[in-house]
């Protein structure tokens, strides 16, 4: 069975340490308004690296670049002196009120062929032509920012659990991000060799592991080697059990589609019954009702409650029972975190109608990746977020 080579690296640091004004969230999360508040925190915000703006106009990938290398030669950003791992933790209160605790490691994950196995897509990716973060790859020569791995090699948390070097530790919106390094070279190969006997499968930065596949050959053509540092790319890996997840749901936005049709076909499925106005304590009422909840442009909201034998042959994920629903009814789908967002949408008219649904649960995660199947686009949305600017991944 194929197993997934995990690196230490000479990891790329802000000498600052952790700091609130230099890491930002994921660049993929960030508007402008976001981006302009970060990068007046600091001149060294990584922002100004991780996110080139189109209305900064052409070259700006090239800008980025001599941005990072003179942040380097100035000694904003400092090199390990050897190859090293990152332990990466996440503490805070989730929204059911239990203390969390997250523990993973930030290394270099493998990087390998589609369907070769050892390194598992979790759903199916929507399209994306932007090639945003392969060019700014290119030209910083760099990983900015880490895809997050779900280990299935039982103990890792333990592993983990040891603290390292502490290195920074900042606070934001109540979630603490903690990073200490390891450089024993003991611990570096026992963490290493565990994470190397079982997948790893890829909870969030399935279009980031793609563009690395896609530099990776890129440097293949150029060097004609294959022990390049693209081999691998920077991932935080955590132990996929549930209490090292916090999962939440990913809602569902339906446009470009006749009303009249849409409800007959979830009629054929579904019971509908009356929800009142929808919230987050509905959420946990479709959970006792092993519902859905489908929310109406007048901001009204009617429990989707699966008719007896109506499902029984399709898998048991709100997603899929969607898809199977709405087959053969043409629409187009849109994905939405937070009722308060997916209300805010049809009633407002961005949406005709949304249909909530509940989070995937952990077992059903690990029994997908077993069986080498995918669930639909935006089944799951993982928090918290990762920062970027904790660690820089060299390709050089």
């Amino acid at each position: 069975m194929p197993v997934p080579r995990f690196t230490p690296f000479n990891a790329l640091r802000y000498t600052s340490g952790a700091t609130d004004d230099v890491i930002a969230p994921p660049y993929d999360v960030l508007s402008d308004s976001d981006l302009d508040q970060l990068a007046g925190r600091s001149p060294h915000n990584v922002t100004h690296v991780d996110v080139p703006r189109e209305a900064e106009g052409p070259g700006r990938y090239d800008r980025a670049a001599a941005t990072l290398r003179e942040w380097i030669g100035a000694g904003v950003l400092v090199g390990d002196a050897t190859p090293t791992l990152t332990l990466y933790r996440l503490c805070f209160v989730d929204a059911a009120g239990r203390d969390r605790n997250i523990v993973g490691v930030l290394g270099g994950l493998e990087v390998v062929d589609e369907g070769a196995g050892g390194v598992l897509p979790h759903e199916r990716v929507t399209p994306k032509a932007s090639t945003d973060r392969l060019d700014l790859t290119r030209t910083t020569r760099c990983n900015l920012s880490p895809i997050w791995g779900l280990s299935l090699a039982a103990g890792l948390s333990d592993l983990l659990a040891e603290p390292g070097e502490l290195l920074g530790s900042v606070t934001v919106d109540g979630v603490e991000h903690r990073v200490e390094r390891i450089t024993d070279d003991q611990r570096i190969a026992a963490i290493t060799a565990l994470i190397a006997t079982d997948d790893v499968l890829i909870a969030d930065g399935h279009h980031r592991y793609g563009v690395a596949r896609t530099f990776r050959d890129e440097e293949r053509a150029d060097t004609g080697r294959h022990t390049t540092a693209a081999e691998d790319t920077l991932a935080f890996v955590s132990e996929l059990v549930a209490d090292q997840l916090s999962v939440e749901a990913i809602h569902r936005l339906y446009s470009d589609v006749d009303q009249g049709a849409l409800l007959a076909a979830l009629d054929a499925v579904f019971v509908r019954s009356d929800a009142g106005a929808p919230s987050d304590a509905t959420l946990a009422e479709m959970d006792d009702r092993g519902a859905l909840c489908l929310v109406r442009p007048d901001g009204s909201a009617e429990y989707l409650t699966p008719r007896p034998g109506a499902l029984d042959d399709v898998r048991r994920l709100d997603g899929v029972w969607l898809e199977h629903a709405l087959a053969d009814v043409p629409h187009t789908v849109t994905y939405q975190h937070g009722v308060g967002n997916v209300v805010d949408a049809v009633t407002g008219g961005r949406a005709a109608m949304g249909v909530l649904i509940r989070p995937v649960s952990v077992a059903e995660i690990e029994r997908t990746a077993r069986e080498s199947l995918l669930m639909p686009p935006k089944s799951t949305f993982f928090t918290p977020k990762l920062r970027t600017g904790l660690v820089i991944r060299p390709l050089d």
